[in-house]
């Protein structure tokens, strides 16, 4: 696969990610074949979250690391804080958000100590706290960045007012904004995310880039918000320009989005090998702007303005 360039800092990663939210769902045997599967493809973006299968995927990661010679030296490690579930600390502490400096720290220590590493690259704040207070996140992350236990930083599902106030405080780039973006889901082209990516020279990750797998061909495992979404459209010219071109729907749907200029990085997050090495195909799939314009307007379910 080629490579891209992360934001404004000198890492640089293949263009499709590897998602290892799903590594425990599976089981560990077949959590670590697929992270080896996705290594061995080529893939060098590893997207984690302290919050994936309870923290039992950074360890099944880990374990991939210890296993695999070579492995943490030929890859770039990201991973993501701030979501507290419920119950913790306390009983009766509710789901909530937490990017106190206090926090931020602990859950960085506990997600090197899962996965092994003496340093994270990307190190991203999951979900925007109301309580955030951009001072405070600033000194966390150059204590984390002093300390060598993070290189870079960035944001999840952030809008870009809360990513300009972030990083209005910080010393250091964002690098990186992770957003839900595909053909079943487009806010990001509208409310002004991937424009403000662009100016900014942030990379968006992009998760659930199949709409939960409603535009693939493999299985359907969607969030409760995507219960909504219709495919049904899209997938038909999904199918259409798979069939002229010789590849999949899913590899057609990644490489719509690997058209944009903002340089979006789908996350691939299928556990089955022969996915996760067919969604590589979409890196040697360069869409007319014609093609990729009949996917958007079926993906919209009317006509442009």
């Amino acid at each position: 696969m080629r490579t891209i360039r992360i934001g404004r800092s000198e890492l640089t990663a293949t263009r499709l990610a590897y998602g290892c939210w799903r590594l425990a769902d599976v089981g560990e045997a077949s959590g670590r074949a697929a992270a080896i599967a996705a290594y061995e493809t080529g893939y060098t973006l590893f997207d984690h979250a302290d919050i994936y299968g309870d923290a039992e995927c950074e360890s099944i990661f880990g374990r991939v690391l210890k296993e695999v010679s070579g492995m943490r030296d030929g890859i770039v490690i990201a991973s993501k804080c701030g979501i507290r579930k419920p119950g913790t600390p306390h009983p009766d502490s509710p789901y909530r958000y937490d990017f106190s400096a206090e926090y931020i720290i602990e859950s960085c220590e506990g997600s090197l100590r899962r996965l092994g590493v003496e340093t994270i690259d990307i190190y991203q704040l999951h979900r925007p706290d109301y309580l955030c207070d951009p001072v405070e996140v600033a000194g966390a992350f150059e204590k984390l960045k002093a300390a060598g236990k993070v290189r870079e930083f960035g944001v999840s599902n952030f809008g870009p007012s809360q990513v300009a106030m972030l990083q209005a405080a910080c010393s250091m780039p964002l690098i990186v904004n992770q957003v839900e973006i595909s053909l079943a889901n487009l806010t990001c082209f509208d409310d002004g995310t991937l424009d403000h990516c662009l100016e900014k020279g942030i990379t968006p990750l992009a998760w659930s880039p199949l709409g939960g797998g409603k535009l693939g061909d493999g299985p359907v495992q969607i969030l409760g918000h995507q219960e909504a979404y219709e495919t049904g459209k899209a997938v038909a010219e999904l199918d259409a320009i798979g069939q002229a071109r010789g590849v999949s729907r899913t590899v057609v749907a990644f490489a719509w989005l690997l058209r944009h200029p903002s340089g979006i990085a789908p996350i691939v997050g299928t556990t089955h090998p022969e996915r996760i090495r067919e969604s590589v195909k979409a890196d040697g799939v360069e869409l007319t702007r014609d093609e990729w314009y009949r996917l958007m307007v079926a993906a919209r379910n009317r006509p442009l303005p």
